[in-house]
């Protein structure tokens, strides 16, 4: 699979590949909209944290796939500035995975360690 980009691969495998990028979100409400537009989260979507992780775990709204692998990038400045954000980030997002975990729509967040795109 010589030069086949991870989008391709995944969708390849039904898998639908979204990349978060956090870049310059230093508080809770970039990070919201960040989220809504990567995402692509419905209308509804309230900006906080129960409202993320309604829609995270009722995916209804969103096309179907056999899975979802969410790529966060640019995440360590909103670490920094916002420990307590993050952590509830990490959480919401933690407990969204296990929901879909051996579903037939698996949900994947991981951290990407390199720069920030």
């Amino acid at each position: 699979m010589s030069g086949s980009t991870l989008a391709e691969v995944l969708g390849t495998g039904g898998w639908a590949h979204i990349e978060l990028d956090l870049g310059g979100v230093m508080d809770k409400p970039a990070f919201m909209d960040r989220c809504s537009r990567a995402l692509g989260l419905p209308d509804h979507f309230g900006r906080n944290w129960d409202a993320l992780a309604d829609c995270l775990t009722d995916l209804s709204w969103a096309p179907p796939v056999r899975g979802r692998l969410v790529v966060l990038s640019g995440w360590r400045e909103f670490a920094l500035a916002v420990p307590n954000d993050w952590s509830m980030a990490q959480e919401v997002f933690a407990e969204a995975a296990d929901h879909w975990s051996g579903t037939d729509s698996e949900l994947r967040i991981v951290l990407a360690l390199g720069g920030s795109s």
